[in-house]
């Protein structure tokens, strides 16, 4: 599981950071909730308008015990500095990236 986070969000971090300065140091991004990758491509699917399907492999052998394999951001430090504006959830994220970026191919 991981806690996804869409690059909208980081770049409006950034920005906060830049333009405020309350603080320095390592700040962890995220939604705060960890989910699974096959909840990110069940939303790719749905955003893209298309039927699920998804073929699962293991993870490899070689990456199986140094893999970390559960991840999800404390916000507290963010929040510390005066950060509210909320994250995108998964879902929201996955129809703006795909509907606005990848189908009409405006990458940019």
């Amino acid at each position: 599981m991981r806690d996804f986070v869409y690059v909208k969000d980081v770049a409006k971090v950034c920005v906060y950071l830049m333009k405020y300065r309350k603080a320095q140091g390592i700040f962890n991004l995220g939604s705060g909730k960890a989910r699974t990758f096959n909840d990110l491509a069940l939303n790719v699917f749905q955003a893209s308008g298309r039927t699920p399907e998804i073929q699962y492999i293991d993870t490899p052998i070689d990456i199986r015990d140094k893999y970390q394999y559960f991840t999800e951001a404390d916000m507290q430090k963010l929040g510390s500095i005066g950060y509210t504006e909320s994250f995108y959830t998964l879902e929201q994220g996955c129809l703006d990236y795909v509907q606005n970026y990848l189908i009409p191919q405006s990458y940019f």
